[in-house]
Parts: C-alpha cells; structure tokens; sequence
C-alpha cells in the first residue's frame, strides 16, 4: 500500500511562485506516474499536470502551460511542481496522485489510485 504526501503550499501574491513537493512511499514507489490535480472554491477537481515513471513525458492543463512545470528529483519517488506567474484562478487545493507507472501517466483523476490529502495554495490578486 502506497502513500503520498504534499508539502510547499501557502499564500502568495499574484505573479509570485510556490514550489509543491510529493513523496510516494511503498515497495514500488519509483515506478509509479505521478500526477497533480487541483480544487478551486465551488469548482470539481481538475487535471494540473502529469509525468511518466521515467520522466520521459509530461503534460500540462492548457490553463497551466508555460508557467508550471512538472519534474522529479534524485530519488524517483519525489515529485515536484513548479509554479511561475500565479494567478488568483490558482487558488485551491493541490493533490498528488500516483499509479503504476506501466500504466503510463493520466489525466484522468479516477486512473490514480494513490492520493494524498492535498495542500493549499491561495494566490491574492
């Protein structure tokens, strides 16, 4: 069983950045995809950004494109999002999700098994 954890969340003002950072722990941790997803006020969660096991391949909301990026570090079982050029519509809470990466990334939340209980990031305008 498999465990995922976020942590960089925060307040920041519109134009600022924030760095997430996920871990996933659990016998095959380092080979799972890995992906975030978001939960504005009142709205249904959405796709933020995905990576393969490998790094190989990322992918991007449109609304994201350009001003997040999505890489791992060192050790494989570590994600993190890089956030540029914040916008009030950022604001919610971020989730990071994993799942067998020989299933390949999604960008679907119900393909991720793996969630975690998410962090908040509030952008001011």
């Amino acid at each position: 069983q498999a465990q995922v954890e976020e942590s960089g969340g925060g307040l920041v003002q519109a134009g600022g950045s924030l760095r997430l950072s996920c871990t996933a722990s659990g016998p095959t941790s380092e080979s799972y995809a890995m992906g975030w997803f978001r939960q504005g006020p009142g709205k249904a969660r959405e796709f933020v950004s995905a990576i393969t096991w490998d790094s190989i391949a990322t992918r991007y909301a449109d609304s994201v494109k350009g001003r997040f990026t999505i890489f791992r570090g060192n050790g494989k079982n570590m994600v993190y999002l890089q956030m540029n050029g914040l916008k009030p519509d950022d604001t919610g809470v971020y989730y990071c999700a994993a799942r067998s990466g020989f299933l390949g990334m999604s960008l679907t939340n119900r393909d991720y098994i793996y969630w975690g209980k998410g962090t908040q990031v509030t952008v001011s305008a």
